[in-house]
Parts: C-alpha cells; structure tokens; sequence
C-alpha cells in the first residue's frame, strides 16, 4: 500500500513538472513558428528590394543614357524582367507585390516589383523591374519546417531527458518521504533523521539559515553589481560611440541617414553619462572616495567657470560668480569637483533663454541660484534617483542625487529654496 503511495505521488510530482515543461513548450513551439517565418520573409523581401534597386542603379548607370526612343522596344524585347513601360503617372520609386502568369509553368507566381519614373531622351517612362518570389516561398518554407523539426527534436529530447533526471535528482525526496511516515510520537526519532541521510535537504536547511543572514547584505551585493556592470560597460559604449561619430563624419550620407546616426548619437553621449553617473553613485556608497584633503572650492569654481560660460552661451544665460573669498574644506577633491560641475549643469540645463545663474561662496557654504519655472520645485523626491521635475528633460534624473550624495559623505547639509523668482541651492559646510 505504501509503495502503491510513493509509486502514485512519484508519477504525480513528476507529471505535474513536465506538465509545465510540456505547457511551456508547446507556447514556444506556436509562438516562435510564425515569429521566425514572418522574419524570415521580411529579410527575404529586403533582400528582393536590395535586389531590384541594385538593378535600377545599373540600368540608371550604363544604359539609361545611351538608350533612346527607337531601342526601347528592342531592349524590352530582350529583358523579361526589366522593361520600360507607358509613363504611369509616378514621381516616386514604388515597391510591391504582384502575381504574373508564367506560360512555361502555367499557372500565376509571385513577383517583387519596382517600379521607378525615368526619362529617355527628355521623355518620361516608368522603370519596371521584377523579381521571381517562388524560390522565397520555397525556401522560406523549407526552413520553417527545418527548424519546426529541430524545435520538436529539442522539445521531445529536453522532456525524456528531464523525466530521467528528475526521477534521480527526486529521489532522496522520496526517501524523506518514506522516513516522515514511519515516524511515531512516543518513538524518540528525529525529523532531523531526514536532514542525516539526504544531503540535499541538510543544505536546504542550512540555505534557509544562511538566507536570514544574507538579508542584510542583499543592499551591498545590488550597489557592488552596479559599480561592476557600469565599469564594464565603459569600453563598449566607448567604442559604439566612437564608430557612430566616424561615421558622422563620412560625407556620403543623406540628409536622413546623417540625422539617424546623429540622433544614435546623441543618445549614447546621455548613456555615457547614466553610467558615469551610475558608476559615481555606487563608488560613493562604497566609500571608494574616503581620503580627504585641504580642497579649495573657490580655485575648483574658477577653474570650471570658462567651460560653462560656453555651455551658458547657447541659451544666452549670464553667470554671475562671487567667490572672492579663498573657502578651503576638507573633502575629496574630486567629488567637490563633481559636487560643483552638476551645481552648474543643473542650473543650466533647467534655465530659461536669456536666464541667469548666481553663485556666490562664503566660508559656511555654497550657493547657486537660478532663474527657470515660475513656480517652486516639488521637494519630496527631488534628491531620488531618476527623480525629474520635469518629464521631457533629457536629463537621467541622477545630477541632483550624486550632489546629494556627497554632502551627506562629508557630513555637509544641502537646501532647495524658491525667492523672487529664483531657484536656490545651498550647500552648508
């Protein structure tokens, strides 16, 4: 009776999870046929109109010019897929799909068609060129079964597979199982009887106690992959943004091609940035920046002020600097750098044409006020990360966040105030 029970729960434990693996399968299987048929057609007919436009450019190149009136209906006569038609009343290039009938084969096939305006001897025509889309069909087909056929193969492989390993793998299971029903009260036997003969499930219970313990590293673990993932997507992103900027700089490219590549551009530079700013976040919760040094603030604002009066000149926006005073704190010098140069983005970035910014420097802190909104920032998320009080800016929302950051590492306070119309941000040593 009892091996009748472990017989039945064996078939049902194992059934239900091939059930899922069969479930899943099946989803993928019905999902990934029709996906890879479409593709395989859409690269199939970008091909065809790589084709037919290859051929246009041929014809556009050696014998548009040399062809006149009286050869048209000879050159037509000569080129079954490429003619010269009545002008049809077209300006632009027109691709699209047609059925001829084929007198060798009898019957309707499907063509890839261009159809083009030209002009021979100052005399509008429409370019017509086609090309034969059985063999797509065919092969597109052919591979669809293929890899129909390779899926079911991998499917039937992976669920034979997983029934033989599951059967070992839960067989300990089953063994605990047998253990838990021999088991009596008066008798002095042990649940831990179980944890004795199956390693598996001695380090289950010993993951579980080891997870209360790792709950208080989890948050270290998460900054320690962020620092690692954005210091390892330094170097590519570099070189992506490096092949975009060379290709910027060919001359062959259309006016759509160059605003595409430039607009990749400009998205990567913002990506640039997220991970520089990424990176900056995670190495100041990891206290990477710990020593301190005598750092002058005023000399770090003097130096930074001529590259951001260029940067101030595409909105007209006039900065203002009091710093006279030599202000010297005990920091690290390049997170006070840091600390500065997203003060000055941020009053810029979010400044109005014609704007102005005032920074003014004193022995107990620093201020940087300027024009913008009319109305005061929200406080209450405005140091979060991503956080934006304004949705379209192309900001990524960590400038506010990283300043924040390094006031609270060097134990300083920082305040948002909105008077007379200005935005003001004090950081207090």
């Amino acid at each position: 009776m009892e091996q009748a029970t472990n017989g039945k729960m064996n078939k049902k434990l194992l059934q239900k999870t091939l059930n899922y693996y069969f479930i899943y399968a099946v989803v993928i299987l019905i999902t990934l046929a029709p996906v890879f048929y479409i593709i395989s057609n859409i690269l199939y007919e970008d091909d065809a109109n790589e084709d037919l436009y290859a051929i246009k450019k041929q014809f556009d190149t050696f014998t548009k010019d040399d062809l006149t009136l009286k050869d048209i209906t000879l050159w037509n006569k000569f080129n079954k897929d490429v003619n010269l038609q009545k002008f049809n009343g077209i300006t632009t290039d027109s691709l699209f799909d047609h059925s001829y009938y084929d007198s060798l084969n009898k019957e309707n096939e499907p063509y890839r068609v261009l159809n083009a305006p030209v002009k021979i001897e100052g005399k509008p025509f429409t370019f017509s060129a086609r090309i034969n889309m059985v063999e797509k069909e065919n092969l597109i087909g052919s591979t669809v079964v293929l890899f129909i056929s390779i899926l079911v193969f991998l499917i039937i492989g992976f669920l034979l597979i997983t029934k033989y390993i599951s059967s070992k793998l839960w067989l300990p299971f089953y063994v605990a199982l047998d253990k838990l029903e021999q088991f009596e009260i008066d008798k002095t036997t042990s649940v831990n009887l179980i944890q004795n003969t199956t390693e598996e499930f001695n380090r289950l219970n010993n993951a579980i106690e080891k997870l209360i313990h790792k709950n208080s590293s989890i948050y270290n673990s998460q900054r320690e992959f962020i620092e690692n993932a954005a210091h390892e997507l330094q170097t590519p992103i570099a070189i992506f943004k490096g092949k975009i900027e060379n290709i910027l700089q060919r001359k062959d490219l259309n006016q759509e091609q160059f605003q595409i590549i430039d607009d990749l551009n400009n998205t990567t530079s913002r990506l640039v940035k997220l991970n520089k700013n990424l990176l900056v976040l995670s190495k100041i919760e990891s206290n990477s920046y710990h020593e301190k040094q005598q750092v002058n603030v005023s000399e770090i604002i003097n130096n930074q002020i001529v590259f951001f009066n260029e940067q101030a000149k595409s909105k007209e926006i006039e900065i203002n600097i009091n710093c006279n005073e030599k202000v010297i704190v005990n920091a690290n010098p390049f997170l006070v750098e840091i600390l500065v140069n997203n003060l000055f983005i941020n009053t810029i970035n979010h400044n109005v044409n014609g704007g102005q910014i005032n920074v003014n420097l004193t022995s107990k802190g620093l201020i940087f006020s300027n024009t913008g909104a009319l109305l005061p920032l929200k406080t209450e998320r405005m140091f979060e990360r991503f956080s934006k009080s304004n949705p379209s800016s192309k900001g990524n929302g960590l400038g506010l966040s990283i300043i924040k950051k390094i006031v609270d590492a060097n134990s300083w306070a920082i305040n948002y105030s909105f008077k007379d119309r200005f935005h003001n941000f004090e950081v207090t040593f």
